[in-house]
């Protein structure tokens, strides 16, 4: 993997337009996925999946543990978004969907991981800009990322 700095970046509208194609946007600080957060989308979404959730059982599973949902890892990425472009004059900032997403390698409960993103695409819309993003989540130490997507949101001015 790819072992870049953390950055991040804060512009305007305009310096958004501005950003070249292909601009890598950064990546955010390491964190450690951790049961009780599986648990919790477990939850939430009623996916109570023993390899989630149930820690003796998936010790024998080929991950050789609890792995994180998938929807969980894709969830992610909204926060990794917005924690690496900041639109200081933006009114909204609306999550437009997803167009290709794909979960090369287990997002392992104890892990760290971190995501990264880049500016993929930008296009004008009434009232401000859809932007779509290449991001990836990916774990400390392993060979693939955890998840990759294409990411669409709508920036409103």
């Amino acid at each position: 993997m790819e072992q870049a700095q953390t950055a991040g970046m804060t512009t305007d509208m305009a310096g958004l337009r501005a950003l070249p194609i292909g601009t890598h946007l950064g990546y955010t600080e390491w964190q450690q996925l951790t049961q009780d957060a599986v648990n919790s989308f477990a939850e939430v979404t009623g996916d109570h999946q023993w390899i989630h959730v149930d820690v003796e059982r998936a010790k024998a599973s080929p991950f050789g543990g609890t792995i994180a949902h998938g929807f969980l890892t894709l969830s992610l990425l909204g926060s990794v978004t917005q924690d690496l472009l900041r639109i200081t004059d933006a009114t909204a900032g609306l999550n437009y969907g997803l167009d290709r997403v794909r979960f090369p390698a287990p997002l392992r409960v104890g892990a760290r991981w971190r995501g990264g993103a880049e500016l993929a695409e930008l296009a004008e819309i009434p009232g401000g800009v859809q932007v779509k993003f290449k991001a990836t989540v990916e774990v400390e130490g392993g060979e693939k990322p955890v998840c990759v997507a294409e990411c669409l949101a709508r920036i409103l001015a």
